[in-house]
């Protein structure tokens, strides 16, 4: 697996497009990517997941995938360093249950529920209140091998942290997505669901930057 960092240059006109339409900036990610045969959309069949991280120049993209990219189709001004690609297989040997890291995660935190209006159909809608994003995490752990650690003031070691809306337009849809930027401590408790929650995603709109953990040592707190 591989790790991409993208330097984004915020006055190229190419990134702006992207910035302004989720599914454009889908788009510019699997353009680093071969087509693919067969009935399994390209994005999953190359493992991609992708974040789009605010920095105090501009924004930062990481990329992940099964598959090595090539980004020469990049516009030229797009980034304003060479991308940076290394392999993931580093990360992926350190997980061991029991261990404790820092992390972040963009994620997509829903809810199904079923307004009188829809007369027994579902809606989906975001949790926006902190406590049930943090709740929505910890029910992720249980299925993907994680726990989050209590911190020094009692509450769970995370912070929920707002992410403006994205929007986009594919076909004829409107894409709308409320995420939340989660930033803590979590502890590995089963390598295997661990590993495919890093290596797959975890929760929804994953094609539209949402569900790719990132992973480095605990912080000290």
């Amino acid at each position: 697996m591989f790790l991409t960092k993208l330097s984004l240059n915020v006055r190229s006109r190419e990134f702006r497009r992207d910035f302004a339409d989720v599914h454009d900036q889908h788009r510019t990610v699997m353009s680093a990517y071969p087509d693919t045969d067969g009935d399994t959309p390209a994005r999953q069949a190359h493992g991609v997941l992708w974040r789009l991280d605010p920095t105090h120049i501009g924004y930062t993209a990481y990329i992940q995938s099964h598959t090595e990219p090539t980004w020469a189709d990049l516009a030229r001004d797009y980034t304003t360093a060479t991308p940076e690609v290394r392999p993931l297989q580093p990360v992926l040997d350190a997980i061991a249950p029991g261990r404790k890291l820092s992390f972040r995660l963009l994620a997509n935190a829903t809810q199904d529920t079923r307004p009188v209006e829809l007369k027994g159909k579902t809606r989906r809608v975001a949790h926006h209140k902190p406590d049930d994003q943090i709740a929505w995490l910890i029910r992720k752990g249980e299925q993907h091998g994680f726990v989050i650690p209590t911190a020094r003031d009692g509450q769970p070691d995370v912070n929920p942290s707002p992410v403006p809306r994205m929007t986009g337009r594919k076909d004829n849809s409107t894409i709308t997505i409320d995420p939340v930027r989660f930033d803590g401590h979590l502890i590995i408790t089963d390598h295997t669901a661990f590993t495919h929650a890093l290596t797959t995603g975890i929760g929804r709109a994953k094609a539209y930057g949402c569900g790719l953990l990132t992973l480095a040592p605990p912080r000290n707190t």
